[in-house]
């Protein structure tokens, strides 16, 4: 169940100076691939795909899943109000203020056309938010290092905004927002070390782990392989030699043209889909 206090934000949004090009920008915090939507979502169906005996972990998902609908609330309220007094009269005025055309330039037409001066679930382009962003794996440990990086490009995106606009109260809610991402960061890598003792972290690598070793392909499971074409040697790197991270194997350094590729070797094709080229002279 969810519940909503619709007479309260999570956090204050006060705007001095409208600008319509910074809606635009703050667009991407709410719909894009770094945006607040994304990580709402991923931890919405995360938590939603875990087993009772993960209930500790479920439950920290969706405490977060929530604050994040918060935030999109936050960012919505964000995009109207630096949206307000944009000019809706546009052909005039656009025409005999260059101000107002510049202003008007600077944001999504559809943030008039199609929902009168308010946010919208799209990027700062004006696409719309792709469900396909969202990682889910349903393994546990994969699903937060998903998470780790997710924040970790949320919060640049936050900083990036944050270097964007002179507006104070812009800058105090964006603040807001990076310490969030900073906490969110720090509590997901917690999480993956209260699923072991930190000594034990391999343990639980965002790998299928109960995929029995000897199915894989051991000649080539910690081979780095070279794809340069200038004959390089072993640079001697820590992922090219000596024992892997998980202390499974060795690190090794082999070169793809070294390797004896098979040639595709295609059928020919099935003659209704009309692939082959007609020989000269040949009839239809």
């Amino acid at each position: 169940m969810f519940y909503h206090d619709g007479g309260k934000l999570q956090y204050e949004v006060e705007v001095e100076e409208p600008d319509p090009a910074f809606a635009k920008m703050l667009q991407q915090a709410i719909g894009g691939v770094e945006g607040e939507m994304r990580v709402a979502l991923q931890y919405l169906f995360q938590a939603w795909a875990l087993p009772q005996k993960h209930d500790e972990y479920r439950h920290a998902l969706l405490e977060t899943a929530t604050e994040e609908l918060g935030h999109i609330e936050m960012l919505a309220t964000a995009v109207a109000k630096n949206l307000e007094g944009a000019p809706v009269e546009l052909r005039e005025q656009m025409s005999q203020d260059r101000a107002v055309n510049a202003a008007m330039s600077g944001m999504q037409p559809r943030q008039l056309l199609s929902s009168g001066l308010h946010a919208m679930p799209v990027d700062s382009n004006g696409f719309p938010f792709n469900g396909n962003y969202v990682v889910a794996s349903g393994n546990l440990a994969a699903d937060m290092y998903a998470n780790v990086m997710a924040e970790s490009t949320g919060r640049l995106l936050a900083t990036r905004l944050w270097e964007a606009t002179d507006d104070e109260g812009m800058k105090d809610m964006l603040s807001y927002l990076i310490a969030r991402d900073t906490m969110h960061q720090n509590q997901w890598l917690a999480l993956l070390q209260d699923l072991g003792d930190p000594e034990d972290m391999f343990d639980h690598l965002p790998v299928p782990d109960s995929f029995p070793d000897d199915k894989e392909n051991e000649e080539f499971n910690y081979s780095f392989m070279s794809t340069d074409v200038n004959e390089p040697q072993d640079p001697e790197k820590r992922w090219t030699q000596g024992e892997s991270v998980d202390g499974e194997g060795t690190f090794s350094f082999i070169r793809e043209q070294d390797q004896d590729g098979p040639k595709a070797n295609l059928q020919s094709p099935n003659p209704k889909t009309h692939n082959e080229v007609k020989e000269q002279g040949e009839d239809d």
